[in-house]
């Protein structure tokens, strides 16, 4: 049933946000949100009702901003949405949010709930992620907003959802996270820029290193003391400086950054940690990760 908040922010114009992903992905978090924001909340709202509710919200002078979730709960009739949604822009303001998270990221929070995937019992949670992921695809490719929210725990995305749709939405902002990771697991799949340090001489063949990380000060005095290492500190930060004002004009909530070496334990984990220095002091909002530092 739809939730209806005490008190609500007034807006120049009427809003309507409509929320979809993939199942473990974080929507219900979105919604409340959202809720919380002063925005009329529906969830599973069915997809032939989205006109005739978004006319009801635009006319009400009580409800000025709603929020809806519609996925793969709707069934076949998802394939009608990019359609149904494309019209409806065209008459009220409305923004799609799409939601999605790694595979092993859904598959830790479905162990950790206990909850059945809305696909079934019939084949895996693995399978049925992957048959999500393709039903979803027409939906994501129309989407204004894309957010990978594995990286992010329930308190951040609703900071996140904060910063974007708050009444007025306050002072541009952007969240940053700065992770390290090794080449030989793989680049992290959401990184947005990624910046390669195996140029610079690797402690792993000191044996006083080896089973250290990037984290413990001789270490990171060793990886200091090239010259490469400031310089390359120095440039990078500069870069970023310049770059992340124009990905907040662009409309960016959140940008990933990551650094990589050979194994993720040593010259990527000291350069994120130098890097995500720099940016907190030029007074950006940052988050900073070690994927690999633990293998």
């Amino acid at each position: 049933m739809p939730k209806r908040v005490a008190e609500k922010a007034e807006s120049p114009q009427s809003q309507l946000v409509i929320i979809t992903g993939l199942s473990g992905s974080g929507k219900a978090t979105v919604l409340k949100a959202l809720e919380d924001l002063g925005y009329y909340a529906v969830d599973n709202l069915p997809i032939g009702l989205i006109p005739k509710f978004a006319e009801l919200a635009k006319d009400s002078a009580n409800v000025r901003r709603a929020a809806l979730v519609i996925d793969i709960r709707e069934g076949q009739r998802l394939k009608e949405f990019p359609a149904i949604f494309q019209r409806l822009r065209r008459r009220i303001p409305a923004t799609l949010l799409f939601l999605e998270a790694d595979e092993r990221t859904i598959l830790q929070r479905f162990s950790e709930t206990r909850r059945p995937h809305p696909l079934g019992l019939s084949s895996s949670v693995r399978k049925n992620i992957r048959i999500e992921r393709e039903r979803l695809a027409p939906i994501r490719k129309v989407a204004d907003h894309i957010i990978n929210t594995s990286k992010f725990n329930v308190h951040e995305l609703r900071d996140i959802v904060g910063d974007k749709f708050r009444d007025g939405g306050g002072e541009a902002s952007i969240r940053i996270d700065i992770t390290s990771f090794g080449y030989r697991h793989g680049v992290p799949p959401d990184s947005d820029l990624v910046f390669d340090v195996r140029f610079l001489p690797n402690p792993n063949y000191i044996p006083e290193f080896k089973h250290l990380s990037g984290r413990h000060p001789r270490v990171a005095r060793y990886i200091r003391s090239f010259p490469q290492t400031v310089e390359f500190i120095d440039r990078i930060s500069d870069l970023l400086v310049y770059l992340i004002p124009h990905y907040i004009r662009e409309g960016k909530s959140y940008l990933t950054i990551a650094f990589g070496c050979t194994g993720g334990h040593h010259r990527s984990v000291l350069i994120a940690s130098e890097i995500r220095k720099r940016l907190t002091r030029a007074g950006f909002k940052v988050k900073e990760t070690h994927r690999d530092i633990a293998r």
